[in-house]
């Protein structure tokens, strides 16, 4: 039996303390000249949100329960310095440990769900977080723009799911891939950017590059290994870190090494597009297991996460098409050498699957979206025509085999299939002038593994207040009571998220 400390209940009353401690009094601050200036804005920022299923890792009930507990204070700030415009955005953030969260610590500390005993991560380290996001400055002239420092490169216009937008990684730690602004979670990487302006050929070349100067963790996407509330099932508590290390300057992933790409954007006729190549880092880490090492040996007890380069070619294309009264785009996305673990059944008992080695193999992602204004106001009675928009994602794995046993994700016996197809759609009405905003968003894997709803309302009071209510809900292939190894390869992309069904409120006081 696990011992716990008495701790006292957070109630709902308390859940909304850090909503009613934004300051009301904050303000934006502005002057300067043309040549010189200054400006201060941002917001703070209130979370709640509570669990609407039981966690069958833990021992008792945990549906209802406050599982976060958040405040965040974002500062932006410009300034102009002659001919040097500059821009600083930092950003606070702290947690509160709620009861559900302790009772995923105290998992986490003893490791009872795998028979190994870890170090037992902090999960409010991974939570809590004080850091300069984004300083770089401008310079400008004639057809060049020059921007350099840590800063965010977009390509691409895809939502939950990317195709092109790949040049940075993003942190899914504490919010997974839910919160509506990806600006929040994608991570800054120092860069010189470099925009040229061809009007004689109607576009434009960026070129990046990335001296590699950044921090270990910038590379990458930072997933849950940590056992917290994001925390694939059944694996929420357990410490992966306790048998994993992270080899950020592994000889196949180096973080040191110089990166970079190349953008091509222009306009033929009424067609936006643009052409691109990029050496990034792969997006999610894959074992570098101790039992098959793929070129370097690796620390951690069973193996080491890495990220391994890739190279990326992509082309995107956008057009408004009349006869649909719709604008239609897309992205091709063909990448070299992507990394896939392999092993669908366990090397020995208690070794959990995929640990077997790593394979390398191209990859090709089609993406096509549709973004249209529907006029509902005579079914829903809006105030005005709400938008829609449709996206539908492919993968392929190109030189797919089942003899290679690929899995889809290390620790799960699903296999990785030769296509992975996604659809998923937005639609965003508007009342009482834009000042309740209802949305709807959802998505489905066509392979019949899953999918995700996210009912959700924001409402807007005045200039500076925004409230936001969402439920998180995932219908999931795979059953969380049962183990990974257990799973009859059912468990996939949603099934990580089975039983983490979210109620989530949101208050933002701007300035």
């Amino acid at each position: 039996m696990q011992s716990r400390r008495p701790i006292a209940r957070p109630s709902w009353a308390l859940a909304l303390l850090p909503l009613s401690m934004l300051p009301c009094g904050a303000q934006a601050m502005d002057y300067g000249n043309d040549d010189f200036g200054f400006s201060l804005g941002g917001y703070i920022r209130g979370w709640t949100s509570f669990n609407l299923k039981d966690a069958p890792e833990t021992h008792g009930d945990d549906k209802g329960k406050l599982s976060m507990l958040r405040t965040s204070l974002l500062l932006d700030a410009d300034a102009v310095t002659g001919p040097l415009s500059w821009k600083a955005i930092t950003r606070v953030d702290k947690e509160v440990m709620t009861d559900y969260q302790r009772d995923l610590q105290d998992l986490n500390r003893s490791m009872v769900n795998t028979g190994f005993r870890g170090r037992g991560s902090d999960l409010m380290d991974q939570y809590d977080r004080a850091e300069l996001r984004e300083f770089y400055f401008d310079y400008e002239k004639d057809r060049v723009k020059v921007r350099v420092g840590k800063q965010q490169v977009v390509w691409g216009e895809t939502d939950f799911f990317r195709a092109m937008d790949v040049v940075q990684g993003f942190d899914y730690r504490w919010r997974s891939f839910l919160e509506p602004e990806n600006e929040e979670l994608r991570k800054p990487l120092i860069m010189v950017n470099t925009t040229i302006q061809v009007p004689e050929a109607d576009g434009s070349l960026q070129v990046l590059l990335r001296p590699g100067l950044d921090a270990h963790n910038a590379i990458g996407n930072s997933v849950d290994f940590y056992g917290g509330r994001w925390a694939p099932q059944p694996y929420r508590g357990t410490d992966f870190y306790s048998l994993l290390d992270t080899d950020y300057e592994h000889s196949a992933g180096d973080n040191r090494k110089v990166t970079g790409g190349l953008r091509w954007a222009g306009i033929i006729g009424d067609v936006n597009y643009s052409l691109a190549w990029l050496k990034s880092y792969q997006g999610d880490p894959v074992v570098n297991s101790r039992f098959n090492p793929y070129h370097d040996t690796p620390k951690g007890v069973l193996g080491d996460l890495i990220y391994p380069e890739i190279t990326v070619w992509g082309a995107t294309a956008s057009t408004y098409v009349p006869a649909a009264d719709a604008v239609f785009s897309t992205e091709l996305v063909y990448t070299q050498d992507a990394a896939f673990n392999y092993g669908s059944e366990p090397l020995a008992p208690g070794l959990p699957p995929g640990f077997s080695g790593l394979m390398r193999k191209d990859t090709f992602t089609t993406m096509l979206r549709m973004d249209k204004t529907v006029d509902l106001s005579r079914f829903l009675g809006t105030s005005r025509p709400s938008f829609l928009s449709a996206q539908l994602f492919n993968t392929r794995v190109l030189g797919f085999s089942e003899d290679d046993d690929l899995v889809a994700l290390a620790a799960y016996t699903a296999k990785k299939k030769r296509d992975t197809t996604i659809f998923t759609t937005v639609l965003q009405a508007n009342y009482r002038n834009d000042t309740i905003n209802p949305s709807l968003a959802g998505g489905v894997d066509l392979s019949g593994d899953g999918g995700f709803l996210i009912p959700a309302v924001e409402f807007a009071m005045g200039d500076k207040w925004r409230l936001r209510a969402e439920a998180d809900l995932f219908f999931a292939a795979g059953n969380s009571n049962d183990s990974a190894q257990e799973d009859n390869g059912a468990t996939r992309l949603f099934g990580y998220f089975d039983t983490h069904d979210q109620l989530v409120l949101r208050l933002t006081r701007q300035f």
